[in-house]
């Protein structure tokens, strides 16, 4: 069968012959410390029987010559071999997949017994005889009387100076009885380090000081190279497990340090019969998915042919979409041109309109100040006069209600005047009778006489009356003819200061009807002015507008622009999917192609190398391409490449190589 990324290639080949017939190599153990897993997807079939009669025969010899290769440092690593590559490297390969190993098989065992672990637990000691080796590989020898001697007490030694922690564990080794050498005093405080869960930290310790390590080490030993601080990592694992480690009565100092393959053999044949079968369920399943691809290349072509026909629309469309953008852009920039050079218009048109009526507004204002300061000046005037009209008025009505009742007063005295007279006319009738009746009567007696002079001195002092109340009558007539006199004198001043009045009303009109005419041509300018500035404003908002239209018009530019870009956005995702489509055509048919074309050739039909045509032989060992099927030789094969149908790189010839890179190239590009 064909190796496998990881394999083992033990020393059978060198002189043991080999009871299986279809199994020419073994799958050992793998770098990255799992159990082995062997990717022979076209194996050739057998029962588990003879698949594990095949497997148990050379199980001693392999792990005693297993042993012996680690120790004198024949590589057997994971990774195919290389001459050129350096042997150092090789063996500290080797030792770490040795260790990841035996490190993983103890703590799994441990933890699915869950129990304290004794010396005689055979994963436990596997684990210090890995340990050892790894200690061991490339340590300088010192000279003694004896000869040269190689322990690995030494560089324990130092992690006593390093960590004062661990003094006891090197005073308890060197003081331990029936323990002579320093390999058994060094085996001695692995078990005690062990115990104390402390053996990650003290070799970290150790592997931290290189120029101390150096003394002992060669320069490429395990313990000198990145090895050793993975080695110190993966023994942090180890302070999950119990361990109760009888070392007194053992002999330490004789033990021999062979590494059994048998513990790790057998759970790597249970995981290469499952995987076998996975294999095998694998190939079912890839037997009935090529169908499906078959039928999803077909719809895959159909959507392909689709998206060549939607590609040249899309084309189609893109090219008239980017003359209707020149035509757009030829119209816009035309567009702007007029609408900057009306704008330019309309600016100085309006910037000469408004200084103007800057102009004529600030004379109208100042005219309507002299005017209003002068109507404010005649309201004040004509409020005064009116006031004092007033007060005309009221003292001709009191005029006016004196004369009345003067001329009552008048006709009052003339009434008793005329009634007085009368009286007076009376009397003196009476006055003449009675002076007739005395002189004819004188011969009346005296009685009578006195009564008739009584009555002549009354009429008498009647007499007197009425000629001082016709004085009174006549000085009230004068004084009344005064008044009247004085009060038409008066009416004619109050008359002459109403027709003054009323002349000054008239001008005071007059200018009224002048400043009123005057305001309302100011009132007509005003509203030419707000007619004006109304149009004004009609015309910036036509600017507005203009300008609005351009924002427009440069958003729709963008729109366009925008649309332009994501559909050749679309054309440049359409033309990927359409070559990563293809490519994904060429993958499903070339995997159809392998599946079906290409079949796994068996081991014994092949007998010589496909590529240089060399026989095969024991040296030259048979090995498939885990892409076409082939057998060829190992200088033919030695490439691994990522598949798509196994999870790890695996050997590929150098034909499919070539093949694979130039393909993985153009798919990149």
């Amino acid at each position: 069968m064909a190796d496998d990324t990881g394999e083992v290639n033990t020393a059978v080949e060198d002189g043991e012959a080999k009871p299986q017939l279809d199994e020419p190599e073994v799958s050992g153990a793998t770098t990255d410390g799992e159990s082995g897993i062997s990717e022979g997807h076209g194996r050739s079939e057998k029962p588990p029987a003879a698949a594990e009669t095949s497997w148990s025969a050379p199980i001693l010899s392999l792990a005693r010559k297993a042993t012996e290769t680690i120790s004198s440092g024949v590589s057997y690593a994971a990774a195919p071999r290389n001459p050129a590559q350096d042997p150092m490297a090789i063996e500290r390969a080797n030792l770490l997949s040795m260790l990841k190993l035996s490190v993983k098989v103890l703590i799994q065992s441990s933890l699915s017994l869950g129990r304290t672990l004794d010396s005689e637990y055979p994963p436990l000691q596997q684990f210090f005889v890995v340990l050892e080796h790894c200690l061991k590989h490339g340590l300088k020898a010192k000279k003694s009387f004896i000869g040269p001697n190689k322990s690995i007490w030494g560089p324990l030694e130092l992690i006593e100076k390093l960590c004062p922690e661990s003094i006891s564990i090197a005073t308890s080794a060197r003081d331990m009885p029936g323990i002579k050498t320093g390999l058994g005093r060094a085996r001695a405080w692995l078990h005690l380090a062990l115990m104390q869960k402390k053996v990650a930290d003290y070799m970290k310790a150790v592997l931290d000081r290189k120029d101390l390590l150096s003394e002992f080490y060669d320069s490429g030993a395990f313990m000198m190279e990145e090895e050793g601080a993975v080695m110190g990592g993966l023994l942090v694992g180890l302070n999950v497990i119990d361990a109760n480690l009888c070392i007194k009565g053992e002999d330490l100092d004789s033990q021999v340090g062979v590494i059994d393959f048998s513990l790790y053999l057998k759970d790597s044949m249970t995981a290469i019969l499952d995987q076998k079968h996975y294999i095998e369920e694998l190939n079912r399943h890839l037997s009935c998915t090529v169908t499906d691809l078959q039928v999803k290349m077909d719809s895959l072509e159909k959507t392909n042919s689709k998206l060549v026909e939607e590609l040249t629309a899309a084309t189609d469309r893109i090219n008239s979409l980017r003359e209707e953008q020149e035509q757009l852009r030829t119209e816009k920039d035309s567009i702007l041109q007029s609408s900057q050079k009306k704008e330019e218009a309309a600016l100085q048109d309006s910037q000469v309109e408004l200084e103007t009526y800057k102009q004529t507004r600030q004379g109208l204002d100042e005219m309507y100040n002299v005017v209003w300061k002068q109507y404010k000046e005649e309201k004040r005037i004509r409020q005064e006069l009116e006031h004092e009209l007033e007060l005309q008025v009221s003292l001709k009505q009191e005029m006016e209600v004196a004369m009345k009742l003067l001329e009552k007063d008048t006709h009052e005295k003339q009434d008793t005047l005329v009634a007085l007279r009368l009286q007076l006319d009376q009397v003196k009738t009476l006055n003449v009778q009675m002076f007739h009746k005395v002189g004819i009567c004188a011969c009346v007696t005296s009685p009578v006489v006195k009564m008739s002079l009584n009555t002549y001195s009354s009429s008498l002092v009647a007499c007197d009356r009425l000629q001082k109340s016709e004085r009174e009558r006549k000085q009230s007539s004068e004084s009344d003819k005064d008044m009247r006199v004085e009060l038409e004198g008066k009416v004619d001043a109050l008359q002459k200061q109403l027709t003054d009045l009323d002349t000054l009303r008239l001008g005071l009109e007059n200018e009224l009807r002048t400043e009123r005419e005057q305001r309302q041509n100011l009132q007509k300018a005003l509203q030419r002015e707000q007619d004006n500035s109304i149009e004004l404003r009609t015309q910036l908002q036509q600017l507005q507008g203009l300008h609005a239209e351009l924002q427009d018009l440069k958003q729709e530019k963008q729109q366009l622009q925008q649309t332009c870009e994501q559909q050749e956005q679309a054309l440049q995702e359409m033309g990927l999917h359409l070559s990563q489509s293809k490519l994904k055509m060429e993958d499903f048919k070339e995997v159809n192609k392998a599946l079906k074309g290409h079949a796994w050739l068996k081991d014994d039909e092949a007998t010589q190398c496909k590529q240089c045509e060399k026989e095969f032989s024991i040296a030259r060992r048979k090995h498939h391409c885990r892409n076409c099927g082939d057998i060829y030789c190992n200088s033919c094969s030695s490439n691994e490449l990522a598949l798509p149908s196994y999870p790890r790189p695996v050997r590929v010839c150098d034909r499919c190589h070539s093949l694979l890179l130039q393909r993985s190239s153009s798919t990149g590009s």
